[in-house]
């Protein structure tokens, strides 16, 4: 083809758009290659806030961008993190935006044995820096525990051995926490069960253990991987509830093993750290029972040769009390004669004495108390006049007062004492009512009753009483009394 026919050609081609190349490679990269397996090194690993893991793979000569979105990103079997060396899978796909290309990873697995080792020492380099394995923070067992719970498969032979050999050994109660122990489920499991025993409260219907044990039989690193998990090794260490790890054989060596607070080399081995030997502790204290018997009964034989010795060194009771009764006989002997002595000696006195004794000592010091006793009376006497004049003055006024205060002075004078029939005294004719029955009382105690008629009239129009002889009453008025 000719300059001329090739420059035509080109003219006449339709251009394409940006966007359209971009989508169009796009489609190109993802149909051919859907699904590819990478291995390589992590670098720039960059987890997201919106739960996005965005990161590069790559080797020795090239390097893609890769993204692990967030649905997918909590369901790896590892973490990724920096340095890492690693078998992804995924698509290849393009973001036009940028003119990129990159790999949407579906999966991620430590390239070989040696990587997941290299992962594990970091994150113990990690976690042990933090003070996490300090033997100073793991606290000791329980001695006597009366609930021990487990976590663990309920299908392996692990949870038989450990039940059999606690039944064995210290019959208590045993709750099991069912668990699976291998896979990527595994460590979020257990780390569930161990934050759900914790979180049991103290004398609930469901009681909670004083000791947990993490157990899972032998296998190979890949298989016991899920308790090298980082969040897992956490939650181990924040356990309230005193912790034995037993996972694997006694070379296998997890990091749950360097937080928890002891490790077993086996299932059975942890459930013998957990529980003491019943026969040991009823002999053991069957063995302290004898000691102490033996013990007392030696106590009670020195405390019987001590006294024997001290009788010994004693003197015999006959002895002192012999020399006391002599002693008390010689007394006795003389004491007749003493007190007759004594009698004699105070009959002298007595007779000395009653020769001065006369009425004159008992008639002198009665006169000196009746003369005493004429001066007081002369001079209380006029005091007491005095006083009973004073008293009789107000007795009488008292009498005059109870007098004048009298309630029925008045009715001698004429007057009447009006009273409802409840007993209240009337005070105003104005507060009684036509048809009111009251009671009147004379001078001489004899109460009348009457019935109020007519109504109140107003005592500025009532004509003067006229002193005098009364009219003769109207026949046809009614009599009060």
């Amino acid at each position: 083809m000719s300059e001329a026919a090739a420059a035509d050609q080109a003219s006449n081609t339709q251009p394409y758009s940006v966007s359209e190349l971009a989508f169009a490679l796009k489609r190109t990269l993802e149909d051919a290659y859907g699904f590819v397996r990478l291995r390589g090194e992590l670098s720039k690993v960059t987890h997201h806030a919106n739960g996005h893991v965005y990161l590069t793979l790559k080797d020795e000569r090239a390097a893609i961008d890769g993204v692990v979105w967030k649905g997918q990103a909590g369901r790896l079997a590892i973490r990724p993190q920096q340095g890492m060396e690693v078998v992804v899978t995924g698509k290849i796909t393009s973001y036009p935006q940028g003119s990129r290309y990159q790999i949407v990873i579906e999966t991620m697995e430590a390239a070989g044995v040696g990587a997941l080792l290299a992962q594990l020492e970091r994150l113990k380099a990690k976690l042990a820096a933090e003070g996490l394995f300090e033997s100073a923070r793991k606290r000791p067992l329980p001695a006597m525990p009366s609930v021990i719970g487990v976590i663990t498969s309920p299908t392996g032979a692990v949870i038989r051995d450990i039940l059999h050999r606690i039944r064995d050994r210290w019959p208590c109660r045993v709750v099991v926490w069912p668990v699976v122990v291998q896979g990527d489920a595994a460590a979020t499991q257990v780390g569930a069960a161990i934050n759900g025993f914790n979180a049991l409260p103290a004398g609930g219907a469901l009681p909670r253990p004083d000791i947990l044990i993490v157990a899972r039989g032998g296998g190979s690193v890949e298989d016991l991987w899920p308790f090298n998990d980082e969040a897992l090794a956490r939650t181990a260490a924040a356990s309230a509830i005193p912790l034995i790890s037993a996972v694997g054989h006694e070379t296998d060596t997890t990091l749950i093993d360097f937080v928890s607070d002891r490790r077993a080399p086996t299932p059975t081995a942890a459930a013998e750290m957990a529980t003491p030997v019943l026969a040991e502790l009823k002999a053991a204290v069957a063995d302290f029972a004898s000691r102490m018997h033996r013990c007392g009964g030696r106590v009670v034989e020195d405390r019987r040769s001590r006294i024997g010795a001290a009788e010994r060194a004693l003197r015999r009771v006959e002895d002192i009390v012999e020399l006391a009764a002599q002693r008390f006989g010689l007394v006795s002997g003389r004491l007749t004669a003493g007190l007759a002595r004594n009698a004699a000696l105070h009959e002298r006195d007595l007779v000395r004495i009653s020769s001065r004794l006369g009425p004159g000592l008992l008639s002198r010091p009665q006169a000196v108390q009746s003369e005493r006793l004429s001066r007081l009376v002369e001079r209380l006497q006029p005091a007491a006049e005095r006083r009973l004049e004073r008293l009789s003055e107000r007795l009488e006024s008292l009498g005059k007062l109870h007098a004048s205060a009298d309630p029925d002075r008045p009715l001698a004078r004429g007057f009447a004492r009006v009273s409802r029939a409840d007993g209240a005294l009337v005070r105003s004719g104005a507060s009684l009512v036509s048809g009111e029955a009251v009671t009147l009382t004379f001078a001489d105690r004899v109460d009348r009753h009457a019935v109020i008629d007519g109504a109140a009239s107003d005592a500025s129009a009532s004509p003067p009483r006229v002193v005098g002889k009364p009219k003769p009453k109207n026949p046809a008025q009614r009599d009060l009394f």
